[in-house]
């Protein structure tokens, strides 16, 4: 089905279809007199005409061949009402779930008769209808996406059937984030056996509800505000719920809860956060609160009463909260209440990038109703935080972009909630929990602030369990922070600096500027595509590779950074040899380094500076040492606010190999020992905070004078 001459697309969707970033859209934009002009949308948020972009991509080379995903999202954007013609293929998509990529083949290959008179049985059979989906057009046009769709299913599976229907469908809701299918499994984990019922209030596109479907739950309620992703939410979760009854409605679930009355063994949920317009005024007489009407800002209390209410006394519900939830001022007297009815039985604090917003480390919260014969004295909750998970990939051995926040070790993320979890259900020890953890108290939580934030609860617990691993810690820090600093102590020893003969030596200088058109260096930075200087183009970087960045040059450190730190900028692969300076002067001396082995095969992150020198014509370190010189830095920076390098005007002395490496290798000896001074330093700090933690938690005496 060919584009009708008036589909739309957006930058991202123009940066889908070329496989590129938004950033080299937008560069695209600026730089080319040829890109097509708007044709719609609003002048921060534009849109432009398909047939136009996918002519000037295909014009460039840039135009990958087209899948049969991107056939059905082409055809999906071409149709009259593209959101309409999403939700009429649902029922279709969930009607194929079970066919074989053969049946679908054949079925593709149908009359468009046939075609439309299976998409209409699908569209009225109780096991296959959508709720809010409508009927295809039955036109030849009806057919085409029918048949679009089959081959889309047959050829990519159905999960990116689905993602290209949810680009259309949740196009009106506010950009409501989908739940990462690691941590709904999580969630529905944490839940224990399968529940018989189990509720999602906020469902969105249906990552929860499919989690419990996959764990063995016979009927699953949803509630979704947004009818699109709704109907998404249900098409999402039929074909994965084994013949379990689900009913997936559209509405707003404090407002009008479609689910009134109904008591679930169950309740997960995203509720959406930041809400202010909730329902405070219309609802303060709600029976739903359970423990006090919640203030205007505070939405997530209320969605917390909300799915209390609805769980049989006993039940458990587990949502996806924001950390403000646990100690904001205006929520203290509700989650004191919360508290003393023992309805809190944990807050588990993620570590950041583990769902959106990614800037930020949430907490999963599991939830109880209290049952009438429950005792006076509610039971301790767990508290506990899996963020030092993530600090520990990004810091292991080979650790790269993957390892840090941008990228979740998922298996030892969900070993050790669920470890923990199974810890404290079991009345175990929490100190040979996987992740600090701690069993609170209810009566030692009752304080000014009623602060419920994990970090906060279990620093006590980051001491050794006894007092001889206490003392064999000591010794492995006290032996760690000798090593360093005898490594301090050997680079400062026996080194002779004497004066130099007759005064200051006068070299003759060249600029760098100069050096670079003679060919002996080369320049090169992070920057927009094709806008390299210094006369060389980089070849296509390794996928994958761990990025350089400032902080790690500053810190002596190795490549930790992801792709973001890359922010749509040209990607340039370090090589041994390379000498890398900070572009942005920002306080204090300016540090250059070579970039060595370890260094070599990682990409150029953002505001660095990056010096190839002809081996033949400079020693790097030699190069390095002048280049970083305070005198030299100051004499060739510009700006004011924003202090920036110029390296044209960057000066080098010319001298011959033997005297490069002599200065060169003074200037690595100096780079060693600020390096080793560093380390050194941070081993100190490590070894006293370690010392003092097991000092006042009373496992270690104070040494003999």
């Amino acid at each position: 089905m060919s584009p009708q001459a008036d589909a739309s697309v957006t930058a991202a969707d123009i940066a889908r279809l070329a496989g590129v970033t938004r950033a080299t859209v937008s560069n695209w934009r600026r730089r080319h007199a040829g890109f097509p002009a708007p044709s719609g949308g609003t002048e921060s948020s534009p849109t432009y005409d398909l047939a136009a972009v996918r002519a000037w991509l295909k014009a460039r080379g840039q135009l990958p061949e087209d899948s049969p995903a991107d056939e059905l999202r082409t055809a999906l954007r071409a149709a009259p009402d593209s959101a309409g013609a999403a939700a009429a293929l649902l029922p279709c998509t969930v009607a194929a779930a079970d066919r074989t990529e053969a049946e679908l083949a054949k079925l593709a290959d149908a009359s468009d008769a046939d075609l439309l008179a299976w998409a209409r049985a699908a569209a009225t059979d109780p096991a296959t209808a959508i709720p809010g989906a409508g009927p295809l057009p039955d036109t030849a046009a009806g057919a085409e996406l029918a048949r679009t769709l089959l081959r889309c299913l047959a050829a990519d599976g159905r999960r990116a059937a689905l993602g290209v229907a949810a680009e259309q469908l949740d196009a009106g809701s506010g950009g409501a984030h989908t739940t990462p299918e690691p941590l709904a499994g999580v969630m529905a984990e944490l839940l224990g056996e399968a529940p018989e019922t189990v509720l999602d209030p906020a469902c969105g596109s249906g990552s929860l509800l499919a989690a419990a479907a996959l764990a063995g739950a016979a009927r699953l309620l949803g509630q979704e505000l947004h009818p699109g992703l709704a109907a998404l939410a249900a098409a999402r979760v039929r074909p994965a719920s084994a013949g379990a009854a689900v009913a997936v409605r559209s509405g707003d679930s404090l407002r009008d809860d479609a689910f009134a009355g109904e008591t679930a063994d169950a309740v997960l949920c995203v509720p959406p956060y930041g809400d202010r317009g909730w329902g405070h005024r219309e609802l303060a007489y709600d029976q739903r609160w359970l423990f006090g009407l919640p203030p205007k800002g505070e939405p997530e209390l209320a969605w917390i009463q909300h799915c209390i209410s609805h769980l049989r006394p006993g039940g458990l519900a587990v949502l996806l909260l924001p950390p403000a939830v646990a100690a904001r001022p205006s929520g203290r007297r509700i989650r004191a209440e919360m508290l003393r009815a023992g309805a809190v039985c944990a807050v588990i604090a993620l570590p950041a990038g583990a769902a959106a917003p990614a800037h930020v480390g949430l907490h999963l919260w599991v939830l109880r109703r209290p049952a009438e014969t429950d005792g006076h004295t509610p039971a301790p909750l767990l508290l506990a935080d899996t963020a030092p998970l993530a600090d520990e990939a990004a810091a292991g051995p080979g650790a790269t972009a993957a390892s840090g926040a941008a990228g979740i070790d998922w298996e030892a993320l969900r070993a050790g909630i669920l470890e923990t979890w199974r810890l404290f259900g079991a009345g175990g020890d929490l100190g040979s929990a996987p992740v600090p953890a701690r069993a609170a108290a209810v009566v030692d939580l009752l304080d000014d602030v009623i602060d419920l934030t994990p970090a906060r609860h279990t620093a006590l617990g980051a001491a050794p369990a006894t007092p001889e691993e206490a003392a064999a810690g000591a010794r492995e820090a006290g032996e760690r922070l000798r090593g360093a600093a005898a490594e301090f102590a050997r680079l400062t020893d026996g080194a002779t600096w004497s004066p130099a003969d007759g005064g200051p030596r006068d070299w003759r200088r060249a600029t760098v500027d100069d050096l670079v058109r003679g060919g002996a260096l080369h320049v090169l930075r992070a920057t927009a595509p094709g806008r390299q200087a210094g006369g060389e183009r980089e070849a296509a970087a390794p996928a994958g590779a761990a990025v350089l960045t400032e902080d790690d040059i500053a810190r002596s450190g190795p490549a930790s950074g992801g792709g973001s730190d890359l922010a749509g900028a040209e990607a340039v692969e370090i090589r041994a040899g390379d000498v890398l300076l900070p572009e942005i002067v920002r306080g204090g001396p300016v540090q250059a380094r070579v970039a060595g082995a370890d260094d070599a095969g990682c990409l150029l992150g953002r505001h660095i500076l990056l010096l190839r020198p002809d081996p033949d014509r400079f020693h790097p370190w030699f190069l390095a040492g002048f280049l970083a010189d305070r005198g030299n830095v100051r004499a060739s920076t510009t700006g004011t606010s924003v202090v920036r390098i110029d390296p044209r005007r960057l000066r080098v002395p010319l001298l011959p190999a033997a005297e490069q490496q002599r200065y060169g290798a003074a200037f690595q000896r100096l780079h060693a020992l600020r390096t080793a001074a560093r380390r050194a330093a941070a081993l100190a700090e490590e070894t006293s905070q370690a010392l003092g933690t097991s000092l006042a938690a009373g496992l270690l005496e104070p040494p003999q004078e």
